[in-house]
């Protein structure tokens, strides 16, 4: 590996892969027997052409901020397993503003992109609170979404164009950006959602779009999740500057204050939510946003905000919520259990009602927040002991009710007993075979996405 990377991309040392061989939550992980850290897609398509050789498991990593276990080594693993950290491909060039796309590498950070968009006037399609530290690679791979896919889609909707590399270390698709490229397999379509187990992606060509000057937050409490989901309806229908929807449950928004050491903007009732909506356009959109909230039913108190500070001191409820939890986890000294599903939206205000449930019976805490307009939320579980029976609780109502496992953190390794909820055997089969046609030695993220590999 030295010979690929150089020595000082090669980490041994206990201490140092520590670092990469456990993900955020703390309840996933194992050993690497090295970090190997390339620089280019040669070097990756090396690294892994010699694993396909010596058939040693490869797992890709960007920034480690997965929740699944889809990241990291396998603790139970029957052969010796790497990581390949990709935060070195983090350039990002060939900016085109008339075309509305630029270049990354997997290591480029979410921030990156949106620095480098708004650079040159324009802007990212996505946005999530750990913009700081989660990676394009990374964003591709679990086909992750945040705040913005109301408007602009989830990841793979970004991706124009990607290059990325085999498990025999051969290159595959292209970063020309075309938007009428119709030859045979899409690998961005093929290779989004697919966690490192058919392909590392290496780089990719972004979309980009728009930047809106005049903004508006509001922070609005709701008498009802029912009566949220009725203004989401609203807001669709009759704001094409629809930004942003973002639910924030009582239990979630006292979090934050407490964490922050700050009073809510806005008093929730009992039996109540916090609804964060943002709206962003050429021109002020703040009047027509007033004029749907003014004729929504629910509505019991409203924060609006501006300016660029008073917005981030009120979208803070929604982006600091997963800290206030980390603090409060590390206070109870036990890892949180997140599980992060998708139901249609008119069943959201049901979900809750089972998850809650669920918590009751676990002796645990529900911190809920999440994406209304996808009817995605984050369920948060503070010291959860009985884990698999949130786990199988939860997750057949997900999907019972039309929903899914995951909407965006992946399957990872955390949930894949839970897989035949959503996939039946014919669609198990058929990924299984396609999997097995790209990675015949079973060297990418093996447990991923299928919890028995031959």
């Amino acid at each position: 590996m030295t010979a690929i990377v150089g020595p000082a991309h090669v980490l041994a040392d206990d201490d140092t892969r520590a670092a990469y061989e456990s993900d955020w939550t703390g309840r996933y992980g194992g050993r690497a027997v090295l970090v190997v850290r390339p620089a280019n897609t040669h070097e990756v398509g090396a690294v892994l052409g010699y694993c396909n050789d010596q058939n040693v498991s490869v797992v890709a990593q960007g920034g480690n901020t997965g929740l699944v276990g889809g990241g990291v080594p396998r603790a139970e693993a029957d052969r010796a397993s790497i990581v390949v950290s990709l935060t070195r491909l983090d350039s990002v060039t060939d900016i085109d503003t008339d075309a509305l796309q630029l270049t990354a590498g997997a290591g480029t950070t979410i921030a990156q992109w949106q620095a480098a968009a708004r650079g040159v006037g324009l802007d990212s399609p996505i946005d999530f609170a750990a913009r700081d530290s989660a990676t394009i690679g990374g964003a591709i791979a679990t086909n992750a979404g945040g705040s913005r896919v109301v408007r602009y889609g989830t990841m793979r909707q970004q991706v124009v164009g990607v290059e990325a590399v085999l498990a025999n270390g051969s290159v595959v698709g292209a970063s020309a950006g075309l938007s009428k490229e119709t030859v045979g397999l899409h690998w961005p379509s093929v290779l989004s959602g697919s966690e490192g187990t058919l392909a590392i992606v290496t780089s990719a060509r972004l979309r980009l779009v728009p930047r809106f000057e005049h903004v508006v937050t509001a922070l609005l409490s709701m008498t009802s999740v029912d009566d949220a989901v009725a203004l989401v309806g609203q807001l669709r229908h009759r704001l094409g500057s629809l930004d942003a929807v973002e639910i924030v449950l009582p239990e979630a928004l006292a979090l934050v204050a407490a964490h922050l050491r700050v009073a809510p903007p806005v008093e929730v009732t009992p039996g109540g939510t916090a609804l964060l909506v943002e709206c962003a356009d050429h021109t002020d959109p703040s009047g027509a946003l007033d004029e749907v909230i003014g004729q929504a039913s629910g509505v019991t108190a409203t924060a609006v905000a501006f300016d660029a500070s008073q917005r981030a001191s009120l979208g803070r409820f929604r982006d600091r919520v997963t800290d206030a939890i980390a603090a409060r986890a590390t206070e109870l000294g036990a890892p949180t259990y997140k599980l992060d599903v998708a139901v249609p939206m008119v069943a959201v205000g049901r979900l809750l009602a089972i998850a809650r449930a669920a918590a009751d019976r676990a002796g645990a805490h529900l911190i809920p927040f999440g994406h209304l307009a996808e009817g995605n939320l984050h369920l948060n579980y503070l010291a959860a002991t009985d884990t698999t029976q949130i786990a199988d609780t939860v997750l057949e109502a997900a999907a019972g009710l039309g929903g899914t496992i995951s909407a965006e953190h992946g399957i990872g390794v955390a949930k894949t007993p839970w897989l035949h909820l959503v996939r039946t055997p014919a669609d198990l089969d058929a990924q299984r075979a396609i999997r097995r046609a790209l990675d015949p030695n079973a060297i990418l993220n093996p447990g991923v996405l299928e919890p028995h590999l031959p």
